[in-house]
């Protein structure tokens, strides 16, 4: 970053840049035409009170928001998630100490040894239960997109239902129109 970078190029119109702009930005500056803030420059331009009127300063945001690249994920797998990781944190401490207890001759070593060994199941299953929450999630809320989804039977057999109750009450409302208490006949 130069100088000018630093200091704040100065601008057409007397408006300063302040912080990081690209490199092209700072050479479209040098060339002294008249000349936008290119796209990676966000911010707003804000007038200084003390200085004349066409000045002003350049404030950059703290941050910029960006999209999410995946969607977030379901809650129970989130948890599950979650709590794998601090089994396997967990494990990985008692490993850790485990070790050094071994090295250091210390007595509690035996015990931590047969601990991270527990651990190691509790943490293994943890990791699967993961697995299995997601794909279960998946194949209630039938995200898995194959013929065999049972999401998708489910889908189908409410489809089924709803129409038919919607030509049960039409049905019903056609009979109540004509006036027909349960008639078969006019006669």
């Amino acid at each position: 970053m130069g100088t000018a970078e630093r200091r704040g190029a100065s601008r057409a119109g007397g408006a300063q840049l302040t912080g990081h702009q690209d490199v092209d930005a700072a050479e479209r500056d040098i060339s002294g035409g008249t000349v936008e803030p290119s796209r990676h420059e966000t911010g707003v331009l804000h007038r200084g009170a003390s200085r004349g009127a066409g000045e002003g300063r350049y404030h950059r945001p703290l941050w910029v928001e960006e999209p999410a690249r995946r969607r977030r994920l379901p809650d129970p797998v989130r948890t599950a998630a979650v709590r794998a990781v601090l089994l396997i944190a967990v494990t990985l401490i008692q490993a850790m100490v485990a070790f050094l207890c071994t090295m250091a001759g210390s007595w509690l070593a035996f015990p931590m040894v047969i601990s991270s060994v527990v651990s190691t199941i509790a943490a293994t299953w943890g990791a699967l239960d993961v697995w299995v929450t997601r794909q279960v999630w998946n194949q209630r809320n039938g995200v898995v997109s194959v013929p065999s989804s049972t999401a998708r039977a489910l889908r189908r057999e409410r489809r089924r239902t709803r129409r038919q109750e919607r030509a049960a009450e039409r049905a019903q409302g056609r009979i109540r129109r004509r006036g027909g208490a349960g008639q078969l006949s006019h006669s």
